[in-house]
């Protein structure tokens, strides 16, 4: 007889964790329009309006799955997007940050909703490495598998018996287990008695059904922790819905917002490798950091990572693109995602600096991020690209809150620009934030290499950047006292104080 699977400590899930009311904050109802007056019917050629169409688009949908009440406040006007979420995903859009490495899961489900379940967590984003199968026949239809077949390192099975007859299937699934299988129960009764009895017979996990696909995804991750890796850094990706929106600058401020005002260890990577500019942004001599990772991701240990990356402060690290035209840097999705997933055990937040291009890496890099951050400009080619891009991330992350929307460059003078609110709505998404157009803010801080928290601190731009640190990392602000004291002096001010311009050094590299 084989020995049974060893027993792990099972991890506590909570699926309320994250969740962000600031996602739910939009207009569901639709454009009322009264009782049109006698003689008004005549047919006239409607006017270009694709913001207009788009928005009742959106709406018909929306209000065709989920017609929501009349509200008084934006709270209650947010509630019944919550509820419906909470009937998807237990609770709401929950944050699950695990790692989960390439692994077969067999899982024996007896009722159809949790096979349901079981295949939306494996086509969930975090399941990408694994390799699910998943069959209908509970315990025993698993011992009849493995009585011809070896066993995967993870088996789920679902049964709905007695206690006392559920351990004596657990005790005939263990003769047909090879050692080292982890073994996760799903079952009927919620009992103490029953979960210590299950857990020193050997299995790894009891679930309680019904389960959701969160909560499977959360349990193959905690099994498969790595001990000695203290933390899964969170990736947050910012992506431009066009060309010049400024999502790097946006990124870029973010992270730094992050690592000095909030006081969390924070890793910007930069994937525009031709035309990327996180060095020129912080003043720093650029390594050729990413694209030696990308070049040998198997090999990337801790060691090697510190040596590739520049730290600009004692919070901030940069990942550099080489922005360099001398290659054509045809590197392969494997690869992208591979050092993404090693630089996440270095900090608790990633920081992806996102080009505007497509291709597979980024639709991957896109969907596989724990959280997505769209920033756009208030006009009608953003609208559209926002849209597409916002659809094609919601449909390969249905176990997530949607994208986070931010308009930036608001305000220009003289330029037609569409609301913030009609731009939401045709996107079904409210803006997390608007960031106000400041030529001479940006302007000066990008010449002299800063950040705009420390070249403006006062300006509404340095608080929008506070503000929308606080949103992607989830953390507040600390105390303004506290968070003097402790501020750091950035390397690149360190880098100003002693003479030369940003202008002057650039050029020097070249000669």
């Amino acid at each position: 007889m084989t020995t049974a699977p060893k027993p792990f400590p099972s991890q506590d899930f909570d699926a309320l964790d994250g969740f962000d009311l600031d996602d739910e904050f939009m207009d569901l109802h639709p454009t009322g329009a009264g009782t049109p007056a006698p003689g008004s019917m005549a047919q006239a050629s409607d006017p270009f309006d694709p913001v207009g169409r788009m928005r009742s688009e959106t709406e018909t949908a929306m209000n065709a799955l989920a017609p929501s009440p009349a509200a008084v406040s934006p709270v209650a006007a947010a509630m019944p997007a919550v509820e419906t979420s909470t009937a998807l995903t237990m609770g709401g859009p929950a944050s699950v940050e695990v790692s989960i490495p390439r692994i077969g899961v067999h899982i024996f489900a007896e009722r159809q909703d949790t096979a349901a379940a079981a295949e939306r967590a494996g086509q969930d984003r975090r399941m990408a490495r694994a390799t699910t199968q998943i069959r209908l026949g509970g315990v025993q239809a698993a011992i009849e598998a493995y009585q011809a077949e070896p066993t995967p390192p993870l088996i789920i099975v679902e049964s709905l018996k007695a206690p006392q007859d559920l351990l004596a299937e657990i005790d005939q699934l263990a003769q047909v287990c090879d050692a080292g299988t982890k073994v996760v129960i799903i079952g009927a009764t919620n009992d103490i008695l029953l979960f210590r009895e299950l857990m020193r017979r050997g299995v790894s996990e009891y679930l309680v059904a019904p389960v959701q696909p969160l909560q499977l995804i959360a349990a193959i991750g905690g099994l498969f922790a790595d001990p000695a890796q203290p933390f899964v850094g969170r990736t947050i990706a910012f992506v431009g819905a066009r060309g010049g929106a400024g999502a790097s600058a946006v990124a870029h401020n973010t992270a730094y917002a992050m690592s000095e005002r909030i006081g969390v260890n924070t890793v910007i990577v930069d994937y525009d490798l031709p035309f990327g500019t996180a060095g020129l942004d912080f003043n720093q001599d650029p390594l050729n950091g990413v694209a030696d990772a990308l070049n040998q991701p198997d090999r990337l240990d801790a060691t090697l990572l510190d040596r590739m990356m520049v730290r600009c402060t004692d919070k901030l690290s940069l990942f550099a693109a080489p922005a360099t035209l001398e290659t054509d840097w045809d590197i392969g999705a494997e690869a992208f995602e591979e050092v993404t997933t090693r630089i996440r055990a270095t900090a608790p937040f990633v920081v992806l600096d996102l080009p505007h291009l497509w291709s597979g890496w980024m639709r991957r890099a896109l969907i596989a991020a724990d959280e997505v951050v769209v920033v756009a400009t208030p006009d009608l080619a953003s609208l559209r690209n926002a849209k597409n891009m916002i659809d094609l991330i919601k449909q390969g992350r249905p176990n997530d809150a949607p994208p986070r929307l931010v308009l930036n460059q608001v305000g220009i003078p003289g330029r037609p620009e569409i609301p913030a609110k009609d731009f939401g709505a045709a996107l079904g998404i409210h803006p997390s934030l608007s960031i106000p157009f400041d030529a001479k803010v940006f302007g000066s801080a990008a010449n002299n290499g800063q950040m705009i928290v420390d070249a403006a601190a006062k300006t509404k731009a340095a608080e929008a950047f506070e503000t929308l640190a606080q949103i992607v990392s989830r953390r507040e602000l600390p105390a303004a006292s506290a968070r003097a004291a402790g501020r750091a002096k950035p390397a690149a001010a360190a880098k100003s104080a002693g003479g030369g311009s940003l202008l002057g050094s650039l050029f020097s590299k070249k000669r």
